[in-house]
């Protein structure tokens, strides 16, 4: 059973801020430092003073970017840049955007869930993490005691309970109307009538969540909960930190866009990298495109949204083996790689491109792994910029893979299993500032 709690929202006192645009910044994983002194320049009220504080060479314990967080927390609520809400809220967040020219409204809805061991199976993981950005939000929560940017999940919704619900409450004017660093508009709207929140809860009583966007923050929010509940104390099982701030999105929603986490690799010794040509022909039927011909990136696009592959087909391209030439490998059969995959994964695994890049290509063939991956790979959700780097001379190759659907999601989480880390990327991330919960 998923427990859905409102909650008292903390958000920016718009007589204080009068333009909101200046404040929210993008979630913690996608701020480099660039744009993290960008957002610094921008306003001094900027979220990113507490979603991603500066790091300084003075760091200490006592002193840090997670302290310093905390006290710009306390500080702007004590002087009420930030105020609370008056009564428990669940907000709706539709986020307005466009992608390759095709305009989108993601419709969220922020809440608070119970927070559920991954034994329970009622919150379900889809993809594996990895170790450093569990540890800087753990940092976070241990200073801050608040969630400042929510987990993105996604809910089952059939028969439009829940998304005429909504709708029915989006006719008045949003309580937030802005626009973001990018060009993304969105408007909130504060639910706080029992009655909603009450049908809502109902709703999604029965069906488990699937984490789409934020395993690291429910990770860490788990791990937090552990270690308080070992401090023990009166109360310790209703406290705050039982719970966790979720964006909830329905599998069916018309603005839920998944891109693919591309894969571009350098540090290839030339003779591992002259035999690969070999090593594929083993497995793939493989098709050339020339990258200059007129028609090569309405090709390369029917392949990236799978327009061209069927459905058990696991089809790919390759960059970097011949000069200007794109090459689509299609397995020729599952049964051909069954014994290159690990072991404990389950069917559906062993046919996503990703794990057939990752296991088959990069493990077995170019003999990744370990540090080694560290070092070597990096990621991309844009392919023509990828392919960019490649000709630049950055990276000696590039695999494009195709974007994970959404039932994919659902029944590799099913089956108990998880796909490779940077398998998916929910695009775009929700930013960071709009309200956050905090206990």
């Amino acid at each position: 059973m998923v427990e859905i709690n409102p909650f008292y929202g903390i958000r920016y006192n718009p007589s204080k801020i009068s333009d909101l645009s200046k404040v929210i910044c993008p979630p913690y994983d996608i701020i480099d430092l660039e744009l993290q002194n960008r957002l610094y320049e921008i306003s001094e009220f900027n979220f990113v003073r507490i979603e991603y504080n500066r790091e300084l060479p003075q760091d200490t314990l006592e002193d840090n970017r997670y302290t310093r967080a905390a006290s710009c927390i306390a500080r702007w609520l004590q002087e009420n840049v930030l105020i609370s809400e008056d009564r428990p809220a669940i907000y709706i967040h539709r986020h307005f955007f466009s992608l390759r020219g095709k305009s989108y409204v993601r419709k969220n809805l922020i809440t608070l869930v119970k927070l559920e061991e991954w034994e329970t199976r009622n919150i379900l993981p889809h993809e594996n993490i990895m170790p450093k950005p569990k540890s800087d939000r753990l940092n976070m929560l241990w200073a801050c005691h608040a969630n400042t940017s929510p987990v993105l999940a996604l809910y089952d919704d059939p028969d439009e309970v829940i998304a005429s619900t909504l709708s029915a409450e989006e006719s008045g004017k949003p309580e937030i109307d802005v626009s973001d660093i990018f060009g993304d508009r969105h408007e909130v709207r504060v639910i706080t009538r029992p009655e909603i929140i009450r049908k809502i809860k109902n709703q999604l009583r029965e069906q488990p969540l699937y984490i789409a966007d934020g395993h690291h923050r429910y990770d860490s929010a788990l791990t937090f909960r552990k270690e308080k509940m070992l401090q023990g104390g009166t109360g310790a099982g209703e406290a705050g930190f039982n719970y966790i701030m979720m964006s909830l999105v329905s599998f069916d929603d018309a603005g839920l866009v998944i891109l693919p986490t591309h894969r571009l690799v350098r540090g290839i010794s030339k003779p591992i990298l002259n035999s690969l040509p070999d090593k594929l022909k083993i497995f793939f039927n493989i098709k050339e495109i020339d990258t200059y011909s007129p028609d090569f990136e309405n090709k390369m696009d029917q392949m990236i949204r799978g327009i061209a592959s069927g459905a058990d087909q696991v089809r790919l391209a390759i960059y970097g083996l011949k000069e200007n030439i794109m090459q689509v490998l299609e397995l020729r059969s599952q049964s051909q790689v069954i014994n290159l995959m690990p072991k404990f994964h389950g069917e559906i695994y062993g046919k996503l491109d990703v794990s057939l890049v990752d296991h088959v290509i990069l493990g077995n063939m170019l003999g990744l792994s370990g540090e080694q991956e560290q070092t070597s790979l990096a990621y991309s959700h844009d392919w023509k910029e990828a392919l960019k780097r490649i000709r630049n001379q950055e990276y000696q190759l590039l695999f494009i893979l195709n974007p994970v659907k959404p039932n994919l999601i659902k029944a590799i989480a099913d089956e108990g299993d998880r796909m490779p880390r940077k398998s998916t990327y929910f695009y775009p991330k929700s930013p960071a500032g709009l309200v956050f919960y905090r206990w």
